[in-house]
């Protein structure tokens, strides 16, 4: 019986090395070690055999289906393998190519809008003298939330709105990573970086935990700005705003100001932009009510100052977080930022070409 299942054994490999098409290596490992299989064949006439003929005959068969089972495995994986690579070799694209590229054609590249509207604030702050800072994605709980005056028992620290990294070779969760859920920690790095008086700006992805809709993502932009010094008002903060506001629409454009709470900053405001979509009219956008969430502000919590290594007591400033997504869809009547993530290069030729 040993016998006849290492002939087995040799007609399955014999067969499995010319097969190509994964339904076909199924059915064969079907057809050598199923219900009805080969293999199961064999062992029914295992009753017949004496004790001493079972020991041996039972680990053999289980040799043979490990064996065979491995082999599909490892099949089936190279032909996946194989698969993928003639699919890239046949979509290939060679970036390089450039020639007969011209203004306004359908090959020709474009900038996503949302680059488009921060080189342009960029610009805009760079000629008020402001600096540009950038940060790392991942982070730690100090500049994500305790720098930043965020307790621990704070909703935004909850699982709902964080993506949180789990170390395997942690001793304890003492120091836990995340991806940051605001571009504030570029604020706590900079203070810490520098001695007043300072302003500077800081443009980057951040990441929450949020179920998508017109006008939340996961993955979405901000800009933060800060401005430290002495005899800093909320005066200022409103100059700024309403400034940066008008340069990228080229008009003037209605806000509101508003009280709001948020532990890094006291006072705190929430700064609307009438909706641009609908007019105030109401639409999915701004969730029917006319008004646009654009921008959490305020003068910055002497706590956060300190964390910054920063002398709450001679100086003050103001802080405020830009939606960069949502004032992408404001300046270019975009009605779902979901379009701002697809990857679809039809919604970036839009916009401007190379």
């Amino acid at each position: 019986m040993i016998e006849k299942l290492e002939e087995i054994f040799a007609q399955f490999e014999q067969k499995v090395g010319g097969l190509t098409n994964q339904a076909d290596i199924l059915n064969l490992k079907s057809e050598f070690i199923g219900k009805k299989g080969l293999i199961s064949e064999v062992l029914k006439s295992l009753k017949d055999a004496t004790p001493e003929q079972r020991k041996a005959i039972g680990p053999k068969a289980n040799d043979i289906k490990n064996n065979i089972t491995d082999m599909v495995a490892a099949k089936l994986t190279a032909i996946e393998a194989q698969e993928i690579n003639e699919k890239l070799a046949s979509s290939r694209i060679d970036i390089s190519l450039t020639d007969d590229v011209k203004e306004g054609s359908s090959l020709g590249g474009g900038f996503h809008p949302r680059t488009l509207i921060q080189r342009e604030i960029e610009d805009i702050f760079l000629s008020m003298g402001f600096d540009i800072l950038d940060g790392p994605h991942i982070e730690d709980e100090f500049h994500n939330f305790e720098a930043l005056n965020i307790p621990s028992d704070h909703p935004a620290r909850d699982m709902q709105d964080t993506f949180w990294f789990h170390d395997p070779n942690a001793q304890s969760d003492e120091k836990k990573f995340l991806l940051r859920t605001h571009t504030s920690t570029i604020q706590v790095r900079g203070m810490r970086s520098r001695k007043p008086p300072f302003k500077f700006i800081a443009p980057g992805t951040v990441f929450r935990c949020e179920r998508t809709d017109a006008s939340h993502e996961m993955v979405f932009n901000q800009l933060e700005g800060m401005m430290v010094g002495e005899d800093i008002s909320v005066s200022h903060l409103i100059y700024f705003m309403k400034t940066i506001l008008k340069e990228i629409f080229k008009k003037d454009v209605e806000v509101r100001l508003r009280p709001g709470f948020f532990p890094f900053v006291e006072p705190g405001f929430e700064l609307d932009i009438k909706c641009l979509i609908c007019s105030g009219n109401g639409c999915s956008v701004c969730k029917q009510v006319g008004w646009v969430e654009l921008l959490p502000c305020g003068m910055v919590h002497p706590n956060v100052l300190k964390a910054g290594g920063i002398d709450s007591e001679k100086y003050n400033g103001f802080a405020f977080g830009l939606g960069l997504d949502r004032l992408v869809m404001m300046k270019y009547g975009i009605d779902d930022i979901r379009h701002l993530q697809s990857g679809d290069l039809r919604f970036n030729t839009q916009f401007k070409t190379f």
